[in-house]
């Protein structure tokens, strides 16, 4: 008798097992076709060399940071200071070269520089050399401070600008200039405003 027990049981099983893996069929069920769909928030991976590579170019040379960042139009503002500057601190030195070489040759004794003229006096005198040394020194130190300076903010934007091509800019955080009327006092009011959503 316990075999036939355990046959029955074991025939009950089957049939159960064969009842649970049917599949009910929906008739009016459409299949669509299974797409790739490209997740397009991805972000881009964070370079963490990006702004210590574009201010390695630009201080190699002016302008070549920014087109590491792709800012085209920056590059003549940078390349025309940079030339500007060296341009006038040569100009400047080359000036300063002729009035201390006649400066030079009046206190030797000589009377044939190109500033002493076809006269008796001097058409530039010997105080106006040294003034005009003066001013070409001053100025030549200006053009290459100046050079300096524009040299230096070119590394400076190229490596803000690498920095600030990484981050989020979009409405959820924003700083806009403010202007509004104000009726009561008859003035404007001008400030800025910051919007951040969270």
């Amino acid at each position: 008798m316990p075999n036939k027990q355990v046959y029955i049981t074991l025939f009950l099983l089957l049939i159960s097992i064969f009842g649970f893996s049917q599949k009910e069929t929906d008739s009016t069920a459409v299949e669509l076709p299974k797409e790739v769909i490209i997740d397009s928030l991805t972000k881009k991976p964070f370079d963490v060399l990006a702004p210590s590579r574009a201010a390695f170019y630009s201080a190699i040379l002016p302008g070549l940071g920014q087109a590491h960042n792709k800012k085209y139009w920056k590059i003549p503002i940078f390349v025309g200071g940079v030339g500007a500057g060296i341009y006038f601190y040569k100009r400047n030195d080359k000036q300063y070269d002729r009035y201390r070489d006649a400066y030079k040759r009046r206190l030797a004794g000589f009377t044939d520089d190109e500033f002493y003229g076809t006269g008796v006096t001097p058409r530039v005198s010997t105080d106006g050399l040294i003034r005009a040394q003066k001013t070409l020194k001053r100025n030549k130190e200006l053009s290459l401070l100046i050079t300096i300076g524009i040299y230096a903010l070119n590394i400076i934007d190229a490596n803000v600008d690498a920095h600030l091509l990484q981050y989020n800019v979009d409405e959820n955080l924003a700083l806009r200039p403010h202007f509004q009327y104000n009726e009561w006092e008859n003035s404007s009011d001008l400030g800025l405003t910051l919007n951040f959503k969270f």
